[in-house]
């Protein structure tokens, strides 16, 4: 029959185990932050369980303070794990502060007032505490979606809440719940902890895969180099768009841009320059965008930029702006500084491109050539089956009407 010191001694052999586990997981994603308090988690779990068994073998309370104290430190880090999961600041203050009134509390009811229902009590709120903390944040909508580690995570959290309150109410009606006693009901009581708290690390280590896989879809979607959204991306996008435009009738825009000049960037100050102009241009580009726009490199020196909901005007309003932004900083250039200019093709999806958004882009493509051909730094929009000349920066209020005072504002 499994007895309480077997069950001790297990702990301690699983908790180290899952620490090795957990260091691994550190080693090999150091980017991974709340791997670091979930192993610092596991680790200080098997010290705790072999004061816990100590305490029965030498029958000092002594051996019984410490588990407790290093337990409830050990779920504090669990917690202050998930916070970091979620981009919050680990709580180290109020962890400090549990771990303290804990011990505090219980050694009160050992040396000054010796009550064990009080003492299981204190116990039971210290490590309750930390897990309506996991509980609360991994169940929490406003983070996304639940996954199912998450949710996992939740509900066990959930589960050792109310063993832990059905452990102190048991207490106080005359119930022996102390688990450094042996019987066949404190080893089951162990047991049933045990298994919840594996499992518990268990749907944290399923949260970090998720992240992990979420991150690896991510990077398959992004441009090494400028970081913005790549070919796989925006092709994506715009089936997306194309298809609900298609069941709408909403219609979208769609900007194609060609940096002006890009290989003699690359011969006259070297690839290094180059790739420096792409990026210095991405993050121009991105300040004249909106929420919601996608900007995505398509190779080499091309770009694109998705514009949901907007008209062939308004996406003509937005290549202005790219336009002005391009031709103020050329303006500031000095010295070493290369100057950026750049052309622009303006589309707007229409009945005739349907889902097809390869269409689309024929026709901003089309109008791109347009304005590279009357001259560059400049663009055109698509009307039709041609595209209409294009504007060079100084004509460019010609085309569109006067930019909106929010307009002229975010200018």
């Amino acid at each position: 029959m499994l007895n309480v010191p077997t069950l001790w001694t297990a702990f301690v052999v699983n908790f180290l185990a899952l620490g090795l586990i957990w260091a691994y997981v550190v080693r090999s994603y150091p980017k991974l932050d709340s791997a670091r308090f979930w192993t610092a988690s596991a680790f200080m779990c098997a010290p705790a369980a072999l004061f816990a068994l100590a305490r029965i073998y030498f029958g000092s309370l002594v051996p019984l303070l410490a588990a407790a104290s290093l337990m409830t430190f050990a779920i504090c880090l669990a917690a202050m794990g998930v916070e970091r999961f979620y981009g919050r600041r680990a709580s180290w203050r109020l962890s400090g502060l549990t771990v303290g009134l804990t011990c505090a509390s219980i050694a009160f009811f050992l040396y000054v007032y010796d009550n064990g229902p009080l003492r299981i009590l204190c116990y039971s709120l210290g490590q309750a505490l930390p897990m309506a903390v996991i509980a609360r944040l991994v169940l929490d909508r406003r983070h996304g979606p639940i996954n199912p580690g998450a949710r996992l995570a939740g509900v066990l959290s959930i589960l050792i809440i109310v063993i832990f309150a059905a452990r102190s109410a048991g207490a106080f009606i005359g119930m022996d719940f102390s688990f450094s006693h042996s019987s066949s009901g404190q080893a089951a009581a162990v047991l049933v902890l045990i298994f919840l708290s594996m499992s518990l690390n268990f749907g944290f280590l399923l949260m970090a895969v998720d992240r992990l896989r979420n991150e690896v879809a991510d990077l398959a979607l992004l441009d090494d180099l400028t970081g913005v959204a790549n070919r796989r991306h925006l092709m994506q996008r715009l089936t997306e768009e194309c298809a609900r435009a298609e069941r709408s009738g909403g219609a979208f825009a769609l900007l194609v841009i060609d940096l002006d000049g890009f290989k003699l960037i690359n011969d006259t100050h070297g690839h290094a320059a180059g790739d420096a102009c792409l990026q210095h241009f991405t993050l121009m580009a991105q300040t004249r965008l909106r929420p919601g726009d996608l900007l995505a490199r398509t190779g080499g020196d091309e770009f694109c930029v998705v514009l949901p909901s907007s008209s062939l005007r308004e996406g003509a309003m937005i290549a202005r702006r790219i336009l002005q932004v391009c031709r103020n900083d050329a303006e500031a250039c000095a010295g070493n500084d290369v100057a950026i200019e750049v052309s622009i093709g303006v589309a707007e999806w229409s009945y005739d491109v349907g889902a097809f958004p390869d269409r689309l882009m024929a026709r901003a493509d089309q109008a791109l050539y347009t304005a590279k051909k009357d001259g560059k730094n400049g663009y055109a929009v698509f009307t039709g089956e041609s595209a209409a000349p294009a504007l060079a920066p100084d004509q460019i209020e010609a085309l569109v009407s006067p930019p909106s005072r929010q307009d002229a504002a975010a200018e």
